[in-house]
């Protein structure tokens, strides 16, 4: 049985402070131009737009190196958590577009203001579990779960005023295929769920994305994906600042959005990482398209 939210907030978030490479600011746009309005439209989706205010790039380059654009970031994801918490306080299933996954710092820190327990799918080429001292560039959009299981520098992990209630039990990682020293010990310390290319290749996309269903959703009152284009390979999604080769095929990215559609346990999402700069036409903000459109109940038949 498919499961559609009926009302969604669309937050278009533009914003790419938090990567090395520009151009994730402009994958909002992106998304809308290739056709997310109609889809929605065409699915019988009622939906709101909510776009937050570009914020300004600071020249006096006062952040530390291993907190790239620190202010930058921090000011962005306390936007958004505010707007998050909103949105879910009303009963709204919030769709939010990137951006780099920086934003999800926000995002989950609106989520868990509102959740009592909140389960994470977490679907990326890499694992964003560094710290400052991990950190091998001094992305913050490599930090984000890390700071969403309260892991960081405090003026990441205090956004949105709320501890955050996300248990490392509840967090599945699917597709993870290029992982940091520092990443690696964090899953294994903390036991997260961590379903790589490998696994995936083993035991099939089906299978994953059960027991991904399964573990999120497990003693949580709701689920939230986060989906980094860099989870799908590049050859199919060339439009993403971190590619990674051999990630998901078109068929087993569309396939986790069906089987979450399935699933029902969804309360949210966000895409991010979708860089049109990098691009080829619109190949890549097309197949996000068709990603939500079958994640909010698109169907073959």
């Amino acid at each position: 049985m498919i499961h559609q939210p009926s009302t969604v907030t669309i937050i278009s978030v533009p914003f790419d402070r938090g990567a090395t490479r520009r151009g994730a600011s402009q994958g909002p746009q992106a998304i809308y131009g290739a056709g997310l309005k109609r889809k929605l439209e065409a699915l019988s989706i009622r939906y709101h737009v909510e776009e937050l205010t570009a914020v300004p790039e600071l020249k006096d380059r006062s952040y530390p190196p291993q907190l790239k654009h620190l202010t930058e970031v921090v000011a962005i994801n306390e936007q958004l958590a505010a707007l998050i918490y909103t949105q879910v306080s009303a009963g709204i299933f919030p769709l939010v577009l990137g951006g780099d996954h920086s934003i999800a710092i926000g995002t989950l820190a609106g989520l868990t203001r509102h959740h009592r327990q909140l389960g994470v799918i977490w679907m990326d080429a890499h694992a964003d579990l560094n710290t400052p001292a991990t950190t091998p560039s001094g992305n913050i959009h490599g930090m984000s779960l890390a700071v969403s299981l309260g892991r960081g520098d405090v003026r990441l992990t205090s956004i949105g005023g709320v501890k955050s209630t996300i248990r490392p039990e509840n967090v599945v990682l699917v597709g993870a295929r290029s992982l940091d020293q520092g990443e690696r010990d964090f899953i294994r310390k903390e036991g997260i769920t961590c379903f790589t290319m490998q696994d995936i290749d083993r035991m099939g996309m089906f299978r994953i994305m059960e027991e991904a269903i399964e573990i999120a959703s497990a003693g949580t009152d709701g689920v939230h994906l986060s989906f980094d284009t860099d989870s799908i390979d590049p050859k199919v999604a060339p439009g993403t600042g971190t590619p990674v080769q051999g990630g998901l095929s078109y068929r087993e990215a569309h396939l986790a959005m069906e089987l979450l559609s399935e699933s029902g346990i969804l309360s949210s999402a966000e895409f991010v990482e979708n860089n049109p700069l990098l691009d080829r036409g619109q190949t890549t903000s097309r197949l996000l398209v068709g990603l939500i459109g079958s994640l909010l109940g698109e169907s073959i038949l």
